[in-house]
C-alpha cells in the first residue's frame, strides 16, 4: 500500500534552488514567502527561513503527489496531509520527514488506520477499518504490525484476544451478539504448503488454529444495591417512591471490557489481515490469510443448543 510509498518520494535538497520568485532577507537568502520551481520539475509554494523551507507550504511532486503542511528547516514536521499517486493519503503529525505522532491514513481500497505513528510505520494504539466487511481491529500495533492486546470486532460477533506477528495466539474468546461466549485457544500449527522444484524439504507455514474449550452465557455485572430501612417518621407514599429509585439503579448492567486475558483473531480485508474459518465437526477455527470474514451461524446455533 502507499503508507509505505513517501520514501520514494524525494524532495529537492537546499542546494537544489531551480526558479525562484518571492521573498529575501539581506543576505539574499530565500526568506519570506515564496514560489519555487525545481530542476526535478517539483513546486513549492509557501514559507522560507534562511534559504530553507520552513513553516506553512505546499510541495507538489511531478508524479501528482503533494504534500500540505508544515515545514522545519526543509523537512515536513508538525501537522501535515500529504496525498500519494494512487489517491491514498494521511492526515496528521510528522517529524523529522515522517509520520509520527497521531495520524489518520485513507487507502485506497477505502480502509482506514487513526491511531499513533512512530517512524513512518503504525505504531501504538490504534484502529483499523476493513471497508469491505465492516469489520475493525482496536487494539496495539507495534513497527506496523498487529500485535499485543486487542479486540477485533465483526458485524455479529467480537473476538478479544492478542496477537503476534499479525495472528493471534493463545487463550481468548469470541463473544456473540445471540448472548454467549466461546472461550479457548489459539494454537499454532504447521501446514505443508508443497515442494519447490529441485528442492526436497517442503515448504512450511504456521498458522494458528483455534480451539473452543468452554461455552457461557455472557458475563454481566450488575451493582448492589444498599437496603435502607425506613425512618420512623416516613410518610404515606415514600417507601414506595423509595422502591422505584432502588429498581432503577439496579437495572443498570455493564458487561465487562477487561480483555488482557484474551487472544485476537485477524480478518482478510483490503491489505491486512486473515480471518478464521471453521472445520466440519470440531470446535476450530483455521486462521486463513486468504479468506475473507468468517460466518458463525452455525455456530451460534450449535451454542443456543448447548444452553438449552
Amino acid at each position: 500500500m502507499s503508507d509505505l510509498g513517501s520514501e520514494e518520494l524525494e524532495e529537492e535538497g537546499e542546494n537544489d534552488l531551480g526558479e525562484y520568485e518571492g521573498e529575501r532577507n539581506d543576505a539574499g537568502q530565500r526568506h519570506g514567502h515564496g514560489r519555487a520551481r525545481l530542476p526535478n520539475g517539483d513546486t513549492y509554494e509557501g514559507r522560507y527561513e534562511f534559504g530553507k523551507r520552513h513553516g506553512q507550504g505546499t510541495y507538489k511532486f511531478k508524479n501528482g503527489a503533494r504534500y500540505i503542511g508544515e515545514y522545519f528547516k526543509n523537512k515536513k514536521h508538525g501537522q501535515g496531509t500529504f496525498i500519494y499517486p494512487d489517491g491514498s493519503r494521511y492526515e496528521g503529525e510528522w517529524a523529522d520527514d515522517q509520520r509520527h505522532g497521531h495520524g489518520v491514513y485513507y487507502y485506497v481500497n477505502n480502509d482506514t488506520y487513526t491511531g499513533e505513528w512512530y517512524s513512518h510505520q503504525r505504531h501504538g494504539q490504534g484502529t483499523y477499518f476493513y471497508a469491505e466487511t465492516g469489520s475493525k481491529y482496536v487494539g496495539t500495533w507495534v513497527n506496523g504490525q498487529q500485535e499485543g492486546a486487542a479486540e477485533l470486532i465483526h458485524l455479529n460477533h467480537r473476538y478479544q484476544g492478542k496477537f503476534l506477528n499479525k495472528n493471534p495466539v493463545g487463550p481468548g474468546k469470541y463473544v456473540f451478539d445471540t448472548g454467549c461466549e466461546q472461550h479457548g485457544e489459539y494454537r499454532l500449527t504447521d501446514v505443508e504448503r508443497g515442494e519447490e522444484e529441485e528442492e526436497e524439504e517442503t515448504l512450511i507455514t504456521v498458522i494458528p488454529k483455534w480451539k473452543a474449550t468452554k461455552i457461557t452465557e455472557l458475563a454481566l455485572w450488575t451493582p448492589k444495591i444498599p437496603e435502607e430501612s425506613p425512618a420512623a417518621d416516613t410518610l404515606p407514599g415514600q417507601e414506595e417512591a423509595l422502591g422505584v429509585e432502588g429498581a432503577e439503579t439496579g437495572e443498570d448492567t455493564q458487561v465487562p471490557t477487561d480483555i488482557s486475558e484474551g487472544e485476537n483473531e485477524s480478518l482478510r480485508a483490503g491489505d491486512e489481515d486473515g480471518d478464521t474459518t471453521r472445520e466440519d465437526g470440531q470446535d476450530e477455527f483455521l486462521y486463513d490469510t486468504d479468506q475473507g470474514n468468517i460466518s458463525f451461524e452455525e455456530e451460534e446455533t450449535r451454542q443456543s443448543d448447548l444452553q438449552e
